[in-house]
């Protein structure tokens, strides 16, 4: 019996462990993303901004935008002897609804999603112009990119084509505690198909939880909480706000309550 209890002490605090490690390593320290640092032609750092970061593309992800490819850069982890990579790509593909009417192939319409974990920026390619930019001019912690699926999808048996993205980023060290991590406030953005264009749809009073789709009226509803007391952290006990934002046009989220 005691022996296997030491045995479950073991493993339990080897979880915990790894658990602590997983959760130290998705962070940004002040030196990764110090915002005074000068960019290169690419937009990532020449300075400490990412030389200071081991990271790496992992792969290019196609997107419904056949000239727009995307490369996702993560965080890479330093060990003793050589870098572990935390990236992985995955691109889900939700189930077709029940309702012959709707059968939409993702969680939105049109719009497939690539989950971030360590993933600290992403590249935009664009084919016919042979152009790189990046969606951060400075490391970020992406939790979601929303990007148009390649799937031919549709909503009530009409074509549904996007041509934008919405990125959910934890961006700014809202806390003041010199460390981006899941303590500060989460943004959205709406970003344009040749990324030229980016506009933050959620107030930066609010920290972005969670969203759910009305496929009735084709809209994404936003939660997120209200930094009541101004200490920029999210805190359990702080007011929900809900926004709202058309999908046709989505550039603009408007508040529901």
């Amino acid at each position: 019996m005691m022996k296997r209890l030491l045995f479950a002490l073991c493993v339990l605090t080897l979880i915990s462990c790894k658990d602590n490690l997983d959760k130290k390593a998705e962070q940004l320290t002040y030196d990764e993303f110090d915002s005074n640092a000068k960019t290169d032609s690419t937009g990532l750092s020449r300075d400490s901004t990412f030389s200071q970061i081991a990271n790496s593309p992992n792969s290019v992800v196609q997107t419904g935008m056949d000239s727009i490819k995307l490369i996702p850069v993560y965080k890479l982890k330093k060990t003793a002897d050589r870098n572990i990579d935390y990236g992985t790509t995955t691109s889900y593909l939700y189930p077709t609804s029940d309702d012959e009417d709707v059968a939409f192939r993702y969680f939105m319409p049109g719009m497939d999603l690539l989950p971030g974990y360590n993933l600290i920026n992403v590249a935009h390619y664009d084919l016919p112009t042979q152009k790189l930019s990046y969606f951060f001019t400075k490391p970020a912690l992406i939790r979601n990119v929303y990007y148009p699926g390649v799937r031919p999808d549709s909503l009530y048996k009409k074509p549904v084509k996007r041509d934008f993205f919405l990125v959910s980023v934890y961006d700014e060290d809202t806390n003041k505690d010199s460390i981006i991590n899941k303590k500060d406030l989460r943004r959205l953005y709406f970003i344009d198909a040749k990324n030229t264009r980016k506009i933050l749809l959620v107030p930066s009073t609010h920290s972005v939880v969670r969203s759910t789709y009305d496929d009735k009226s084709d809209i994404m509803y936003v939660y997120a909480r209200f930094d009541a007391n101004k200490n920029g952290s999210p805190e359990r006990n702080e007011p929900m706000s809900i926004f709202w934002i058309a999908m046709h046009n989505p550039t603009e989220a408007r508040k529901l309550m």
